[in-house]
């Protein structure tokens, strides 16, 4: 729906919308008037980021914060609901219930939170509470007892804060003051099993000392080059190994080698002259070289005692000279030096490498130090923290820690703050429009009728011929008729059935339409009064019309023309007979067949060929039949005579015909095959149509369509 049709609906039901609307805003007044005044007492609490106390003195500052733990909340939201908590409110019941006099009844929690309104303007840290009350001195105590209740049970809070993190970190004290101690044990035998002091300064004395290291055995790598150059040189020299030279040297500081030797180089000498003057055979001879034999076993007993394990020089080493003998103290000199010198290079060797192995030792000792240490530093930390806010809440739990403080005490308004007349008039009337609208949306709900002819035209689809006003509007002289166009001529209603008639003459080309029945879905849809206006606006047009009233369940065209319905159709089709006494003519042009008398079974009668007999003969006579027939939903009678007919017309009225009588009567029309010419709408009243169809003017003079000219002052019909 629209908003033209909730206007359209609102003027149909404008009655019972108005009687509701009246007895809501009635009732409205009523309870207003009977609402007690209610005072209200206002109080405003400050909330501060920390408690000025603990930034004064540094000490609990942590303690009591007022920030959210959900980043998006209000933290004045939480306070409101702790407020609104059963513990502050009962302690609030126990506190003003003590108050109250003996004959009023006590406080409830129920009564307490309904009544009691916690607010917060936006931007501020300030929590308004309200409290209304029909006593404004109980609104003020009950202000001033929740404030004061809640004050007491935030510093409680607080301070129960500071207890527990008191309990908490003496119970931890002990446990971090034991993992100080085991580290530091633990760092200590480190220490004392890798003998390490500090690793830094081991480290960069580590490197100075193995850059010695290396400068010395380099040093001693070249000294013992040379010196080995010095012994190869000799060797060669003195054809002698080292060794060989040592034990030179040594026989040659032996006084008793030296002995020796010389008394045995004496004999070799004496033997060699005496072989020259004797044969080896002489006593001489043989003397001397059993004395030399003598001498050299001698001599190599003094020498094996002076070597001592040395390897002794070729005999005839041993009687090099002083040369010699100096050549080969030089040599064994020479290689002393140089064994020295190898020695010094593998004790140099030996003390790098143990160097080597601590500096590729040190990294996994520092890591496992460092690792030490910090498991030391975080203990110690660890209890220095514990021990520092041990001391801190100790002092916060004996101070004074909040964040609340009461910026204003409870006030009473000035004026009553309900019933506000303004508002309660407006509220009700707002509820008013409301059930006004409901109840008229509730009836369009229930009624199944047309309400409109757009909703007539789309409920049947078929070619409307002609919309019909209500002949009770329009200012018609003479008040409300029936046959307008003979009474009214020149009305807007009047023109309407011209404008009906007129296109049945023209709906087709290829015939002439001659006899019309008119049938309607229901009872009181007004197809009797269209069928005589249709055949008054033909008649009016000079040609001979005939209006058969065929309703024989409820005729109607006798009391319509105010003529007499002594005999009629009925006789026609009983006893055959000629038309001559039956027709009546109440105007030019015009001749009336009423009913006649009653049958028991109308529709025998006019589904017969009887009938048929009588149409055809009437049809010579006349240029235009009308024949007014009952409505679908009490008889087959119109559908009978629809085939007899050029075609059927049917009338529809909004506001009279339902739904499903509608269908039913579309679905029978269907069926029988009717010739259906078109649907004609009837009764349409202007308020109840959203769109303009026909203009009235002033003087009474009719213009038939939205497309026409007005004359004077133009009156919107439909």
């Amino acid at each position: 729906m629209n908003t033209s049709q909730y206007w359209m609906m609102l003027k149909r039901r404008w009655l019972p919308a108005t009687v509701v609307f009246t007895s809501v805003v009635a009732g409205t007044a009523a309870t207003l008037a009977l609402q007690p005044e209610i005072y209200q007492a206002e109080g405003k609490i400050r909330f501060t980021g920390a408690d000025k106390a603990a930034a004064l003195t540094g000490v609990g500052a942590g303690v009591g914060g007022f920030d959210p733990t959900v980043e998006s909340n209000n933290p004045i939201t939480t306070e409101m609901e702790a407020i609104r908590s059963a513990p502050i409110l009962d302690a609030t019941l126990e506190q003003v219930n003590a108050l109250l006099p003996a004959d009023q009844a006590p406080l409830t929690r129920g009564d307490l939170k309904r009544n009691l309104k916690l607010t917060s303007p936006r931007g501020t840290d300030i929590l308004l509470m309200a409290y209304r009350s029909k006593t404004p001195d109980l609104a003020q105590a009950i202000v001033d007892t929740v404030m004061a209740v809640y004050l007491d049970q935030h510093i409680q809070d607080n301070r129960a804060e500071a207890v527990a993190a008191r309990e908490f970190l003496e119970r931890e004290l002990p446990g971090a003051e034991a993992r100080v101690q085991a580290a530091e044990t633990e760092l200590r035998r480190f220490q004392e099993a890798h003998q390490v002091a500090s690793l830094e300064e081991e480290k960069g004395a580590m490197v100075i000392a193995r850059e010695e290291l290396r400068r010395h055995i380099a040093e001693a790598n070249s000294e013992l080059a040379d010196a080995s150059a010095q012994v190869d040189t000799f060797s060669q020299q003195l054809a002698m190994t080292p060794q060989q030279a040592i034990a030179l040297t040594s026989l040659s500081q032996s006084a008793g080698v030296q002995d020796i030797l010389t008394q045995f180089q004496a004999v070799e000498a004496q033997l060699a002259v005496e072989r020259v003057r004797y044969r080896d055979a002489s006593p001489v001879v043989s003397t001397l070289l059993s004395r030399r034999e003598h001498l050299a076993a001698l001599l190599d007993e003094r020498v094996s005692e002076a070597l001592n394990g040395l390897p002794a020089p070729p005999k005839g080493q041993l009687q090099g000279g002083e040369l010699k003998a100096a050549l080969a103290g030089d040599l064994a000199r020479t290689e002393a030096k140089r064994q020295g010198l190898a020695q010094q290079v593998n004790a140099l060797t030996t003390a790098q490498n143990a160097y080597a192995q601590r500096a590729a030792q040190l990294p996994f000792l520092e890591q496992e130090q460092r690792e030490l240490m910090r498991r030391l530093e975080a203990a110690q930390s660890t209890y220095s923290l514990l021990l520092g806010r041990l001391h801190e809440t100790r002092v916060s739990e004996n101070q004074n820690v909040g964040n609340a403080r009461i910026l204003q005490p409870a006030v009473v308004l000035e004026r009553p703050v309900a019933p506000r007349q303004g508002s309660f008039l407006a509220t009700g009337t707002l509820l008013a429009l409301g059930l006004a609208g409901l109840t008229a949306l509730g009836l369009e709900s229930r009624d199944r009728k047309v309400k409109t002819a757009a909703e007539a035209k789309d409920l049947f689809g078929l070619t409307l011929l002609g919309m019909i006003p209500d002949h009770r509007w329009g200012n018609l002289p003479g008040g409300h008729t029936e046959v307008v166009v003979e009474q009214a001529p020149s009305s807007a209603i009047a023109e309407a059935y011209r404008m009906l008639q007129a296109n049945l003459k023209f709906l087709s080309s290829d015939r002439v339409i001659k006899t019309v029945v008119i049938t309607s879905s229901v009872i009181g849809e007004g197809k009797s009064i269209v069928s005589a206006n249709l055949a008054m606006a033909r008649a009016q047009t000079g040609q001979r019309v005939l209006l058969i009233d065929a309703d024989m369940r409820c005729p109607r065209q006798h009391q319509i023309w105010q003529v007499v319905n002594d005999q009629g159709l009925s006789n026609l089709l009983v006893e055959p007979q000629t038309t001559q006494g039956i027709l009546k003519t109440p105007v030019e042009h015009l001749d009336v067949l009423t009913a006649g008398v009653l049958p028991p079974n109308p529709a025998v009668l006019l589904d017969s060929q009887r009938m048929v007999a009588v149409l055809e003969q009437l049809g010579q006579t006349y240029d235009f039949i009308v024949i007014d027939t009952p409505a679908l939903n009490i008889g087959v009678d119109a559908l009978a005579l629809g085939q007899m007919a050029d075609g059927v017309v049917l009338v529809t009225r909004p506001g009279t015909v339902d739904i499903d009588s509608a269908a039913v009567a579309k679905e029978r029309l269907s069926q029988s095959r009717q010739p259906v010419l078109g649907q004609v709408i009837n009764g349409i009243l202007p308020q109840h149509e959203p769109h303009s169809y026909f203009y009235y003017g002033t003087y009474g003079q009719a213009v038939g369509s939205p497309l026409g000219a007005t004359v004077g002052r133009d009156r919107r019909l439909a």
